[in-house]
């Protein structure tokens, strides 16, 4: 492609030799490096990018991108054992039906006058949240789980003047990163021992630990590695006792089947909404909730929206809105606001709420169940395979559990190269993030697997085991 009678690269604007003198000339300066003066050397990258030709046409490139892409293998060409905060559950069709409405796919923040039928959605997801984890208020969603799990403990801070959070050591290392990241300095984040044998928290290590300058208590529920924590009231005590709060984070799929964190003493509860009715997206279809007790010193602390129902001047009519609206970064007091929330996933909420109208009470509890019968079989099946241990822990697990390979001589790394072979997305490599736990594995099985999927998984495994 030529401009000008010069050579130009086709996706790159004003790349003729010639164009950039000129305009290096108007801005007074020598060379394109001398407009990133500013950058360390250290940062700037020295090499030649190693990128193809251009192709000279749309359709050449359509072509080449597709043929790259065809080489990606994706969860509906694989069965899919993965889980570690993003899971694949079965999205109902009604849920992308309404998700992808352009009143709800295009809309931004909104106001009360303009956008009732947002607001409302909001609001009878809130309403819908609140009711599964049997709280009173629950928030225009976040990011995702490690936000809102941060966020939580940053309200407990503000309600008890602590210092310090202590978190339970066996949840995702990821999240523990973007928790110490969104708390510095202002909360100092330490870990509690758990017990090696079942996995669940270390109460005398909590004991020992706990102090007056503990904000809170944050633990997960089932377990980031699966298992079900069934000292929850006991680490409330602990908490109270302290003069900290009690935050518990949870997987909502898991409500239909396990009290919700409040029968045990939770004070603030959180999670992610991806598994109510969104798809996994490259990871990026996470929502993180916050729920706590209709209580001014939590209601006044949440930094995100919140949606009310309020009477207008019409008798009889009723309306909604914000709620407490200047205690948010974007209220009248941006500066002293409690913490800076922008972009909210809002519509995720949206698409939670019709979930959870969809399935009701009782969808919940046959999801729940479904997913822990095929669990238990998965680990039952798993223990028959010489040097294998369906489940490393001696607990109950929800929908993840770890599979223990330190008895068969081979790396996870190395049976999950295998098991690619064979179709299968084998369970995360457990072995950099948790050292101490050896070759392991964390598996995942949800409603979507079906009895002949978790036989392929344990065939495979014991001819990949066994030869």
């Amino acid at each position: 492609m030529a401009i000008g009678g010069y050579k130009n690269h086709p996706y790159i604007p004003n790349s003729v030799e010639e164009v950039q003198k000129e305009m290096l000339k108007e801005l007074g300066l020598e060379s394109l490096e001398d407009l990133h003066e500013g950058v360390p050397e250290e940062l700037k990258f020295k090499s030649k990018m190693n990128l193809p030709e251009p192709y000279k046409s749309e359709y050449e490139l359509k072509r080449a991108m597709e043929r790259t892409l065809r080489k990606n293998k994706t969860c509906k060409d694989y069965i899919n054992f993965l889980g570690a905060g993003c899971w694949q559950h079965y999205v109902p069709a009604i849920c992308d039906e309404i998700s992808g409405r352009s009143e709800f796919l295009t809309a931004y923040a909104g106001e009360p006058y303009n956008d009732h039928g947002r607001f409302q959605s909001l609001f009878e997801y809130e309403s819908l949240v609140a009711e599964l984890v049997d709280m009173d208020v629950a928030n225009v969603p976040t990011f995702d789980w490690p936000q809102a799990a941060a966020t939580s403990i940053r309200m407990a801070a503000r309600i008890t003047n602590g210092k310090e959070a202590l978190v339970i050591g066996t949840i995702d290392r990821q999240k523990l990163l973007i928790i110490k990241n969104y708390c510095d300095p202002v909360v100092e984040i330490k870990l509690i021992d758990y017990d090696e044998e079942t996995g669940k928290m270390d109460l005398e290590d909590l004991k020992a630990k706990i102090s007056d300058n503990t904000a809170a208590v944050y633990f997960e529920n089932p377990s980031f590695l699966g298992f079900i924590e069934d000292q929850g009231q006991k680490i409330s005590d602990i908490a109270h006792n302290a003069g900290a709060i009690s935050i518990v984070g949870i997987d909502p799929s898991s409500l239909g089947v396990l009290a919700p964190p409040r029968h045990y003493g939770a004070d603030i509860i959180c999670g992610d909404l991806q598994p109510l009715g969104i798809h996994m997206n490259y990871g990026g279809g996470q929502s993180g909730f916050i729920s706590t007790r209709d209580e001014e010193k939590f209601v006044m602390e949440f930094p995100s929206r919140l949606f009310g129902v309020a009477p207008t001047t019409v008798e009889g009519e009723y309306g909604f809105g914000d709620i407490a609206y200047e205690r948010t970064s974007f209220g009248n007091l941006r500066e002293k606001g409690k913490e800076f929330v922008g972009t909210q996933t809002a519509l995720w909420g949206i698409t939670a709420g019709v979930y959870l109208s969809l399935m009701g009470p009782i969808g919940m509890y046959e999801l729940g169940k479904n997913i822990m019968q095929k669990s238990q079989y998965a680990i039952k099946e798993l223990n028959r395979i010489k040097g294998v241990k369906g489940s490393k822990f001696n607990s109950i697990n929800f929908k993840e559990f770890v599979v223990d390979f330190n008895g068969t001589g081979k790396t996870i790394e190395e049976i999950n190269k295998e098991l690619l072979k064979k179709g299968i997305f084998g369970g995360k490599d457990l072995s950099k993030d948790f050292p101490e736990l050896g070759q392991c594995g964390l598996y995942c099985v949800t409603e979507i697997h079906l009895k002949e999927d978790i036989d392929k998984l344990v065939d495979s495994i014991k001819e990949i085991i066994e030869g």
